[in-house]
C-alpha cells in the first residue's frame, strides 16, 4: 500500500479534543473500508490550555510543524476565562490562517432530514448552499493576534479593513471554480457576490475584481446581493442561493446565521485553502460548558474530515481518499434519514461517542 497523506492534527480546548478524535476514527474507517493508504497524524500542541500551562499559544515550532503536512486538523481552540491581557482570546490559528494564506473559507449549509428545521417553508428542507468566506484579510486583518491595530492611548482604536488584489483575485478564482463544479453536480451553480458596495471604497473593489474574474468564466451564472439583504435573505429564502462569496467579517457572520438554519454549529463544518495546504476544523467553539460529558456533536467535525479527505485527493492524488470523503458524507445522510443520528444538541438521546458509533457501524 502506497504512503497516505500526513495530517497536523491540533485538538486544542474544550470538545475540540473528543470531537477531533471522533473525525479522525470515522475518516480512518472509511479509508480502510475502501482500501486507501491510512493517514499519518502528528500532533501539535496549542491553544488556551496550553498556553495556560506553558505561556505560549503553540508549542515552540508548532506553526512551522503544522504547515509541513499535507494538510491540517483543528478541533478548537479558545477558553473565555484564558486570555491575553488585553482580553482578547488565545488564538493561533489565526496566525496559521495568515502564515499560509488560507484564503478561501469554504463553509457547506446543509439540510439533512430529521435535523432541526428552523425555518417553517417546507422549502427549508432543501437548503444546501456553500458560504466561501476570504480568510486572511477583511476587518480581521487587524484580528488583535496580529497586533495591527492603531491604539491611540485609552481613547480610541482604530482597525484596518484590507482588500488587496492578489488575494481577492485567487478568491474569486475559486469561487468561480467551486460554483462550476456544483453544477456539474446538478445544483444550480450560480455564484453571488455578497458585498457592501453602495457604501464602502474597499467593497466596490472587491466587487470591481469579482467582475473581472467573472469573464472568465462565462458560462457561471452569478448575482449580486449586499450583506443586510443577503441576511435577511438567509431568512426568507435560503433555497434560493448555491455558492455565496464574501469578505471575512461578513463572512464570519453569514456562515453562523446559515448553520442556525440546518441545525446549528454542531453540523456547520469549514475547510480553509490555501495555495499550498488546507486547514480544516468544525467551526464552532470549545464550548467549555459541555467538555468532557460527552454531549458535543461531533458531525461538524466529522464532516470537516470528509472535506479534508476530498481536498487531499485533488491536491495530492491519493487514491480512495475521495471515495472514503464520499462514503462519509453518504453515512451521515443515510444516518439522519433513518433517524439514527440523535445528537443531544438537537434535544436527541446520543452523545458525541454514540454518534460516531453509528457512523462506524455504518460504514463498516
Amino acid at each position: 500500500m502506497s504512503k497516505g497523506a500526513t495530517v497536523s492534527v491540533i485538538e486544542g480546548d474544550g470538545i475540540g479534543i473528543d470531537v477531533t478524535r471522533a473525525a479522525l476514527a470515522v475518516a480512518g474507517a472509511a479509508l480502510a473500508r475502501e482500501g486507501a493508504a491510512p493517514l499519518t497524524l502528528q500532533p501539535v500542541r496549542a491553544g488556551a490550555g496550553y498556553y495556560s500551562e506553558t505561556g505560549h499559544d503553540i508549542e515552540p515550532g508548532g506553526e512551522e510543524k503544522a504547515g509541513e503536512a499535507d494538510a491540517i486538523f483543528l478541533g478548537a481552540i479558545g477558553l473565555p476565562a484564558i486570555r491575553h491581557a488585553d482580553g482578547t482570546e488565545i488564538s493561533p490559528h489565526l496566525r496559521l490562517r495568515d502564515r499560509y494564506q488560507l484564503y478561501a473559507g469554504v463553509r457547506p449549509v446543509k439540510a439533512y432530514p430529521n435535523a432541526p428545521q428552523r425555518l417553517a417553508d417546507p422549502r427549508a428542507a432543501g437548503i444546501d448552499l456553500v458560504i466561501i468566506r476570504e480568510s486572511t484579510e477583511g476587518l480581521f486583518y487587524s484580528a488583535a493576534v496580529h497586533g495591527r491595530a492603531e491604539v491611540i492611548g485609552s481613547e480610541e482604536v482604530r482597525e484596518t479593513l484590507r482588500i488587496s488584489r492578489k488575494t481577492t483575485e485567487k478568491l474569486h478564482d475559486f469561487a468561480f471554480r467551486f460554483a462550476a463544479r456544483r453544477a456539474e453536480k446538478g445544483r444550480s451553480g450560480q455564484l453571488t457576490c455578497v458585498d457592501k458596495a453602495n457604501v464602502f471604497t474597499s467593497m466596490a473593489f472587491f466587487r470591481q475584481i469579482f467582475d473581472e474574474v467573472a469573464n472568465r468564466y462565462p458560462d457561471v451564472p452569478r448575482g449580486y446581493n449586499y450583506v443586510d439583504a443577503q441576511a435577511l435573505d438567509l431568512v426568507r429564502q435560503p433555497w434560493a442561493f448555491d455558492t455565496l462569496v464574501m469578505e471575512n467579517m461578513f463572512g464570519d457572520i453569514l456562515s453562523d446565521l446559515a448553520g442556525g438554519l440546518v441545525g446549528g454549529m454542531g453540523m456547520a463544518a469549514c475547510g480553509e485553502i490555501g495555495d499550498a495546504i488546507g486547514l480544516f476544523q468544525p467551526a464552532h467553539g470549545s464550548a467549555p460548558d459541555i467538555m468532557g460529558q460527552d454531549k458535543a456533536n461531533p458531525l461538524a467535525a466529522i464532516l470537516s474530515g470528509a472535506m479534508m479527505l476530498d481536498y487531499l485527493a485533488d491536491t495530492r492524488g491519493h487514491k480512495g481518499y475521495a471515495a472514503a470523503a464520499a462514503r462519509i458524507e453518504a453515512a451521515v445522510e443515510s444516518g439522519f434519514a433513518a433517524n439514527a443520528l440523535r445528537p443531544m444538541e438537537f434535544g436527541g438521546d446520543m452523545g458525541t461517542r454514540a454518534v460516531t458509533q453509528v457512523l462506524l457501524d455504518t460504514i463498516g
